[in-house]
């Protein structure tokens, strides 16, 4: 390499090596934010299967059935077990951000409207994790279609 490749090359080290810092401090936070969504619908998800009477109550006030509390219930604890999982995560939370806004309309228009802002507020996190993971959820979709997919592509 001569002296003038050299010159250039090194500044240029140096300039990626900052730029490592934030996406390594995105990537803690949204990990931690995927931590703490599991554990926000886990615990949302265990008032419902277990028919919590504040559940019971929500849903006899939407005219819903327990069908529909212990379906919702199953559903924040696929996503929450997902978020957790990194090859999954990406899905979970596109699946997520579709029960947060049933939920944000259900708020909006059932029971109180006040409280719409905070399932609104967690679709914008799901969908930074969502985006965080769309690589993984590329990964995901490409195991999904198997080998003969990936050679079909190539011809």
């Amino acid at each position: 390499m001569s002296e003038t490749t050299a010159a250039v090359a090194a500044p240029t080290a140096s300039v990626t090596a900052p730029a490592a810092a934030p996406r390594r401090g995105r990537r803690v936070a949204l990990d931690a934010a995927r931590v703490v969504l599991a554990l926000f619908f886990g615990f949302s998800a265990v008032a419902k299967i277990m028919a919590h009477e504040s559940a019971v109550q929500s849903f006899d006030r939407m005219g819903w059935g327990s069908g529909a509390m212990y379906t919702i219930g199953g559903l924040e604890t696929a996503g929450a077990v997902a978020l957790l999982v990194p090859l999954l995560a990406g899905v979970a939370a596109i699946a997520l951000a579709g029960l947060l806004a049933g939920a944000s309309i259900v708020q909006l228009t059932l029971l109180d409207p006040p409280n719409a802002v905070m399932p609104a507020l967690l679709i914008a996190v799901v969908v930074l994790i969502a985006r965080d993971r769309k690589d993984r959820t590329a990964e995901l979709a490409a195991l999904l279609r198997g080998p003969t997919a990936a050679r079909r592509g190539g011809q």
